[in-house]
C-alpha cells in the first residue's frame, strides 16, 4: 500500500524570502514521517530577490515536483487548485516611521469625519461650506478661489488616481484596478449563468 500525502493550500500565500520551499506555502500531512520530512524542504520556486510581486501557480505544478521526487506517493490536494504567491521583502520599519503612520491615519480619519459631517449639515454644498470655514478662520469673504478649493481639487484628483490604481498605462502598484476586479466578477457571473442555463435545458 502506497503512502498518502495531503497537501493544503490557501488562495494567497505571502513569503518574505526568494527561495521558497514546500513547507513555506503548504500545510502537509503524510502517513510516512520520513517522506514528510524530505518533502518539507522541497524547493518550489527561486524568485528574483530584486522583483517583489505576485506569481500565479497551480497545485498541479507542485504535484509534478513531488512526483518526480517520490514517484510511489499518492498525493491528495486539499484547498485551492490555483494560488497566488506574494513575494514581499522583509522590512523592519523604525519606531519613528510607525508612529508617523499612526499619526497620519489618525489625522486623516479625524479631518475626513469632520468634513463628512459638515458637508452633510450643509446638504453637500461644498462651496458654501468652504466659504463659511474661510470666513470663520480669516474673517474675510471668500473669493471662491482660495487654498481650500485648490487643496480640495488637488486632493480629489490624487485620491481618484490612487483609488483606480492607474493613470493611462502607468500603474502605481501590482494590484488589479477596481475596474479589472468588477470586469472579472462580471465575466464569472456570465460564465455561471451560461452553465446554469445549459443545465436547465438538459
Amino acid at each position: 500500500m502506497s503512502d498518502t500525502l495531503y497537501l493544503q493550500l490557501d488562495m494567497n500565500i505571502q513569503v518574505q524570502h526568494p527561495h521558497v520551499y514546500l513547507q513555506d506555502i503548504a500545510r502537509l500531512s503524510c502517513t510516512n514521517p520520513k517522506i514528510l520530512n524530505r518533502l518539507r524542504v522541497l524547493p518550489v520556486a527561486n524568485l528574483d530577490s530584486e522583483k517583489p510581486g505576485r506569481y500565479v501557480m497551480s497545485v498541479m505544478d507542485l504535484v509534478d515536483m513531488i512526483q518526480k521526487k517520490e514517484p510511489e506517493l499518492t498525493i491528495t490536494p486539499v484547498g485551492e487548485p490555483d494560488f497566488i504567491l506574494t513575494y514581499k521583502k522583509e522590512s523592519t520599519p523604525g519606531t519613528l516611521f510607525r508612529w508617523l503612520k499612526v499619526i497620519l491615519v489618525c489625522l486623516a480619519t479625524f479631518f475626513g469625519a469632520a468634513f463628512s459631517i459638515m458637508t452633510f449639515n450643509t446638504d453637500v454644498d461644498v462651496g458654501t461650506l468652504f466659504q463659511k470655514i474661510y470666513f470663520q478662520v480669516t474673517g474675510k469673504i471668500s473669493s471662491g478661489f482660495t487654498i481650500l478649493e485648490i487643496s480640495y481639487s488637488i486632493g480629489l484628483a490624487i485620491g481618484v488616481l490612487f483609488f483606480f490604481n492607474h493613470f493611462s498605462h502607468l500603474k502605481f502598484s501590482a494590484d488589479p484596478t477596481p475596474m479589472q476586479v468588477q470586469m472579472r466578477k462580471y465575466e464569472d457571473d456570465v460564465n455561471t449563468t451560461i452553465l446554469e442555463d445549459l443545465n436547465r435545458e438538459k
